[in-house]
C-alpha cells in the first residue's frame, strides 16, 4: 500500500470545471483510491473562466496537489496558463489533465483520446478494407476523437451546427484524407441511400456533443444514415443509456456508452496522479455505482 500523506496533510487531486456538480470523476477516483487503500483524496473544484489563473497559481505552490482533470469549458483556455503541453494534447489542441512537474512547473496532457479508443481496441486490431466515422459535435471532446480516429485510418464525417467550424477542425487535426464537414441537421431526416457491401469495413456513429444529455436538447439522428453493422458510441454519461443508444439497438447496431470513455480516460489520469494503475478488475462494480 502506497501512502501519499505528507506529515499531517493529505495528498489530493481534483477536477475543475464550470459547472462541476455533475462530474462523476470524484466518484471514479474515490472508488479506486478506496480499493487500493491509498491515503489520498480526489475533489471537485468549481472554477470559473476568470479564476483559472488564480486557481493554477495557488496549486503551483501546494506540495500536496497531485494535479487535476479539466472539464468544460476550460480544456482549451487552460493551455495559456501552462508551462508545457505534452503529447497528445499538443496535437489535439485541448488539455483535460494537468500535472505538477516540480518547482512550480505545470504540464498539460490529454487522456480523452486514449479513453475513447479503449473499448475499440479489439476492433482496431483487425484489418479493414475501409473505416469511416460519423462524428456529431465540434467541441473539446470531438477534437480528441477526431485526432484519435484520424491516426487509425478513418475517413471522417463531422457534423456540427456550424459546418465551417467542423471543416476547420478537420483541416487542423486530420489534414490528410478525404474528410467531410456537414450540417448537424443532415442526419435528422431519413435517407434512402443504398449502402454498398460493408463486409470487412468498420463504421462508427459517435455523439461527441452534449445533445441527448439530461437538461439538453435531444439528438436527432435517423439510423438510415448508418450502414448495417455500424457501432453506436455516445459519450454522454447522464443518462447512461441515451436515446441514441436505445434506437441503435432497435435497428441492430452494437452500442458503447459514455462510461466506457469516462472510465478509460480517468484510469490514465489516475496512474499519473497517484502512481499506481487503476484497479480495473472492479469495473463492473464501478459501473453499477456510477449508474445509480
Amino acid at each position: 500500500m502506497k501512502l501519499l500523506r505528507q506529515g499531517s496533510r493529505q495528498a489530493y487531486a481534483e477536477v475543475i470545471g464550470d459547472p462541476i456538480a455533475q462530474s462523476k470523476s470524484p466518484a471514479i477516483h474515490g472508488f479506486w483510491l478506496t480499493k487500493l487503500g491509498i491515503d489520498a483524496e480526489y475533489r471537485a473544484a468549481h472554477v470559473r473562466s476568470d479564476d483559472l489563473a488564480d486557481y493554477l497559481a495557488a496549486r503551483r505552490a501546494d506540495p500536496d496537489w497531485r494535479g487535476c482533470n479539466v472539464t468544460m469549458p476550460h480544456k482549451q483556455a487552460v493551455m495559456l496558463h501552462l508551462d508545457q503541453i505534452q503529447s497528445p494534447a499538443d496535437t489535439i489542441g485541448a488539455v483535460n489533465t494537468i500535472l505538477p512537474l516540480g518547482d512550480g512547473v505545470l504540464a498539460g496532457t490529454n487522456t480523452d483520446a486514449a479513453g475513447f479508443l479503449e473499448p475499440l481496441r479489439e476492433d482496431l486490431s483487425q484489418t479493414h478494407y475501409f473505416r469511416m466515422a460519423r462524428i456529431i459535435g465540434t467541441g473539446g471532446a470531438a477534437r480528441a476523437i477526431i485526432a484519435a480516429l484520424a491516426g487509425h485510418g478513418f475517413t471522417l464525417v463531422v457534423a456540427g451546427r456550424d459546418p465551417g467550424k467542423a471543416r476547420a477542425l478537420l483541416d487542423e487535426l486530420a489534414p490528410k484524407g478525404e474528410h467531410h464537414a456537414i450540417e448537424l441537421a443532415h442526419f435528422a431526416d431519413p435517407t434512402d441511400f443504398a449502402f454498398d457491401d460493408r463486409e470487412d469495413c468498420l463504421d462508427l456513429v459517435i455523439n461527441a456533443s452534449s445533445l441527448g444529455m439530461q437538461g439538453q436538447p435531444p439528438l436527432a439522428f435517423d439510423w438510415s444514415h448508418a450502414p448495417p453493422g455500424s457501432i453506436a458510441y455516445d459519450i454522454v454519461t447522464a443518462p447512461r443509456d441515451t436515446a441514441l443508444l436505445q434506437t441503435a439497438r432497435t435497428t441492430g447496431h452494437r452500442t458503447i456508452d459514455g462510461l466506457s470513455m469516462l472510465i478509460g480516460q480517468a484510469a490514465v489520469a489516475f496512474e499519473r496522479f497517484f502512481g499506481q494503475p487503476a484497479p480495473r478488475e472492479h469495473d463492473a462494480e464501478l459501473r453499477e455505482l456510477l449508474s445509480r
